[in-house]
C-alpha cells in the first residue's frame, strides 16, 4: 500500500509530532511504502511569513502545488493527515478529493470545534464554540494565542470549510482517540456524519514492567502549565506530605522551584528526555495526571501502563476513559487537591490495592495500547476507506488520473 502522511509541525514539539513519526515507522515496518509531506511552523519567522500564513489558512496555493507534485510522483493509495494548520491548510483535502484519493484525518485536538483547540480558556473548560458556526465569543476573548486576529483567522477557516462542505464531503474518515472526543465532535455543527468517526487510540512501545518494589514517591511528568493541574498537584503535596517528583518545564517552573525549596517532600527534576522519564516511571508508586482540561488523550498515561505503573488522574475527559477507577488507577475530582490527597492516601495505605492496580495497568497496556494492536486497527481503517472509495477493486495503476499541470 502506498501511504502518504501529511503533517504540519508546530514550533514547539509535542505529542502530535511523536504520533505522526511513530505511526509512519510502524507502517514502514509492515512493508508499506510510506512517503512524508511535512510543513514546519519554524519557517514562519518574519512579519511577511506570518501574513502569508494567515492569508493562506483557508487555502494555501503553495501547499496545494506541493501535494499535487507528490501525488504525481508517488501515486498514493491513501492520504493520512495529522495536523494541517496553518501552512498545509485545508487545501490538502481539496487536492486529494480532486484526484480521487481517500483521506483520513486524525483529530489530535479540538481545533475544528474551537479556534483555541483545547476547549479551555483561562482557568476553566470553555465549550461555547462547539455549537457555533462562527464563534464570536471565542474571537472576542482571543482564545487562540491570546490574539483576536489569529483567533478570527482560524474561526473563518473552520466556518468557510463547514459551509462549503469540506469537513463533511472531502474527508473520508476521522480518527478519534477516545469515545469522549467522538461525542464532543458529534455535538458540533460541523455536519460530519457519525459513521465517519472511527476510534483508534495512540500507542507506545513496550518499555517493560517496572521494579516490583517501588520507591516511595509519586511522579508528575508534563508541561508546567495551569491547564495541566500544577496548582492542584502542589497544593495536595504541600497539605498531605506525600513524596512528589516533578519532571517538566513551562510557565509555572518558578512556582514549582519555589515549592521544592520550601517543602522537602517536593523534588523538582527539571526537563528530562523520554528515556529518563521511563526510568522514573518504573521506580515510582504511581503517576499523577491532574489535568483540568479535556485531554484528547494521555500518552504519559499509557507509557505508565506499559511499565505496570498505576495512574492517579482527574475524573475528566480522556482521563476517565483511559483510567478505570479502582482497576488500573484511581480517579479524583479535577481541580480538587483534597480529593487528590485522598486518592494518594488510599493507594499508599492499601498494599493489596496498589499491587492489583499495578498488575491491571500492565494488562491494560497489553490489551489496548501496543504497536501490534494499533497497526491492526489502523490498517483496517485504511482498507475500509480504500474499499469504500473503490468498491470494484480496480488497481491504482489502472485508474485514470487527470493531472492538472
Amino acid at each position: 500500500m502506498n501511504i502518504l502522511l501529511i503533517h504540519n509541525y508546530y514550533q514547539q514539539a509535542g505529542g502530535e509530532d511523536y504520533v505522526f513519526e511513530t505511526e509512519g515507522k510502524l507502517l514502514s515496518r509492515h512493508g508499506h511504502a510510506v512517503h512524508y509531506l511535512t510543513f514546519d511552523n519554524d519557517t514562519i519567522r518574519t512579519w511577511k511569513d506570518k501574513l502569508a500564513a494567515a492569508l493562506g489558512v483557508i487555502y494555501n496555493r503553495k501547499s496545494a502545488r506541493r501535494l499535487e507534485k507528490e501525488i504525481r510522483y508517488f501515486n498514493p493509495d491513501i492520504i493520512h493527515v495529522h495536523n494541517f494548520l496553518p501552512l498545509a491548510s485545508p487545501a490538502v483535502f481539496m487536492v486529494a478529493k480532486k484526484y480521487g484519493i481517500p483521506v483520513v484525518l486524525t483529530l489530535h485536538n479540538y481545533r475544528l470545534l474551537c479556534p483555541g483547540a483545547t476547549l479551555f480558556y483561562r482557568f476553566s473548560i470553555y465549550e461555547k464554540s462547539i455549537r457555533r458556526i462562527f464563534p464570536i465569543d471565542a474571537i472576542w476573548k482571543g482564545v487562540y494565542r491570546n490574539s483576536k486576529l489569529q483567533t478570527a483567522a482560524v474561526a473563518l477557516m473552520t466556518a468557510f470549510h463547514r459551509l462549503t462542505g469540506t469537513w463533511k464531503n472531502k474527508i473520508d474518515r476521522y480518527i478519534v482517540l477516545t469515545n469522549f472526543a467522538r461525542d464532543k465532535f458529534g455535538q458540533s455543527v460541523l455536519g460530519i456524519p457519525q459513521k465517519k468517526f472511527v476510534l483508534k487510540p495512540n500507542f507506545v512501545g513496550d518499555s517493560g514492567k517496572g521494579e516490583k518494589k517501588r520507591n516511595n514517591f509519586f511522579l508528575f511528568a508534563g508541561r508546567l502549565t495551569v491547564e495541566k493541574g500544577v496548582h492542584t498537584l502542589l497544593k495536595a503535596a504541600q497539605h498531605d506530605g506525600f513524596n512528589l517528583a516533578i519532571i517538566g518545564d513551562g510557565p509555572l517552573r518558578g512556582m514549582v522551584e519555589g515549592a521544592s525549596r520550601l517543602y522537602p517532600n517536593i523534588r523538582y527534576m527539571g526537563f528530562k528526555a523520554k528515556g529518563e522519564v521511563l526510568y522514573y516511571l518504573k521506580h515510582c508508586r504511581a503517576l499523577i495526571f491532574p489535568s483540568i482540561l479535556y485531554e484528547t488523550f494521555g500518552m504519559t498515561i499509557i507509557e505508565a501502563f506499559s511499565t505496570a505503573t498505576p495512574v492517579v488522574a482527574s475524573r475528566l475527559g480522556a482521563m476517565k476513559e483511559l483510567v478505570q477507577d479502582g482497576i488500573n488507577g484511581l480517579l479524583f475530582e479535577a481541580g480538587n487537591s483534597t480529593d487528590l490527597g485522598r486518592a494518594v492516601k488510599q493507594l499508599t495505605t492499601d498494599t493489596g490495592l496498589e499491587k492489583s492496580l499495578s498488575i491491571n495497568a500492565r494488562i491494560t497496556f497489553l490489551r489496548k495500547y501496543t504497536a501490534k494492536i494499533n497497526y491492526k486497527i489502523l490498517h483496517g481503517i485504511y482498507q475500509e476507506v480504500i474499499k469504500d472509495k473503490n468498491p470494484l477493486g480496480v488497481k491504482k495503476s489502472e485508474q485514470h488520473l487527470i493531472i492538472s499541470e
